[in-house]
């Protein structure tokens, strides 16, 4: 697949970085710092946490979401909202849907993209991630039609565990949001055109379309271990050849001692207030997940902001160890910010399985 060239004069991320430093907020002769992106940084943040999982895990055997829930997607449609999430039942990952009508109080709707046969690509795992929406995060957060049908991506790992092997990504479409049909993936670590920082397998993505271009946002990992997770972009205008950005990872990890040294994952970009904005999270060395934020004119070069919009909590509390992977949708101008909550808890059998974490959703709110 040919690659997607940078169309601006600063044609490199060094340069891009490097030319950046005063727009960022670094220390300028002369002017004291001053961060450009304060007000859309307002405009994002959510520090009131629910402080109980608003899905959890059912802990049945043989049910999708039998040891945990995962990946949050939250939408309007049909005047009600609705939570796109991934159940793991110790296989793999399977795709579940749920129905709110205030965004706190979640009635579960059942599987919406089940493993597929044997010799399928999703024989073990079927995560559908991302739907097409309304760009904008103040806006309605209704799904937009493509081709007449609802577009949606999809991942899946070629082996049975816990996200075991190198995953790839497709396309998935549907009519009713309960049935879905899936294209053959379009995006691999084995391609061609992939480069070192994706070669160990991708992971989440997100598409947003914009001027009849399709942009899609996934984030991958290095080979090899430990690895690195960073968030990459390809673009396509007929959804079937995609174009790798040269620019590649657009959002890196952070150096040594961040935050975000580790991991720049789990993209969702929507826009706030004409400003393309990437919700994603990041692990530090310090082994703690955590959400974050960043911003961008063109939807190829970002700026990360450097600041955390949700941490972990205390001993106890249902994210005191992770609190990781974003989907932020608004009601009656208020945000709603959701996220896979981790914590610790007693070892727990379910079917010949067996866990020692509760992983669920949780929300946080303005």
């Amino acid at each position: 697949m040919e690659r997607l060239t940078c169309d601006c004069s600063i044609c490199t991320r060094r340069g891009f970085l490097a030319a950046g430093a005063s727009f960022l907020g670094m220390a300028v002769p002369g002017r004291a710092a001053e961060n450009p992106d304060a007000k859309l940084l307002a405009r994002v943040r959510t520090p009131k946490k629910h402080p109980d999982l608003v899905l959890a895990p059912s802990y049945e055997a043989g049910a999708y979401d039998a040891l945990a829930i995962d990946c949050p997607f939250a939408f309007f449609h049909e005047d009600r909202y609705h939570l796109v999430h991934i159940g793991f039942d110790g296989t793999g990952y399977r795709t579940g849907l749920a129905t709110s009508d205030d965004l706190v109080h979640w009635k579960k709707e059942g599987v919406i993209l089940d493993r597929g046969p044997a010799g399928s690509v999703t024989e073990y795992n079927a995560a559908l991630t991302w739907i097409v929406r309304d760009n904008d995060l103040y806006g309605p957060g209704t799904l937009k039609k493509v081709q007449g049908r609802y577009l949606g991506t999809y991942h899946a790992y070629p082996k049975p565990g816990y996200e075991t092997g190198a995953a790839v990504i497709g396309l998935c479409w549907s009519d009713d949001l309960r049935q879905w049909s899936l294209d053959p993936p379009c995006l691999r670590a084995s391609d061609n055109d992939a480069a070192s920082w994706e070669r160990g397998g991708l992971y989440k993505s997100s598409i947003v379309e914009q001027g009849g271009t399709f942009y899609m946002f996934y984030n991958a990992k290095t080979a090899g271990e430990p690895w690195k997770e960073q968030t990459g972009m390809a673009a396509s205008t007929d959804l079937k050849t995609w174009k790798r950005f040269e620019g590649n990872p657009v959002v890196p990890v952070g150096p040594k001692g961040a935050f975000d040294d580790v991991f720049c994952s789990d993209p969702g970009v929507v826009r706030v207030d004409g400003t393309w904005t990437m919700f994603f999270y990041t692990l530090g060395s310090d082994g703690v997940a955590r959400d974050s934020v960043s911003f961008s004119e063109d939807l190829r070069h970002w700026r990360k902001s450097g600041k955390i919009l949700i941490d972990v909590g205390p001993t106890g509390s249902i994210d005191s160890l992770y609190a990781h992977k974003p989907s932020v949708i608004v009601k009656d101008g208020k945000l709603y910010h959701f996220y896979c909550a981790v914590s610790p808890m007693p070892e727990r059998q379910v079917g010949a399985h067996k866990t020692t974490e509760s992983r669920g959703i949780g929300v946080a709110m303005t």
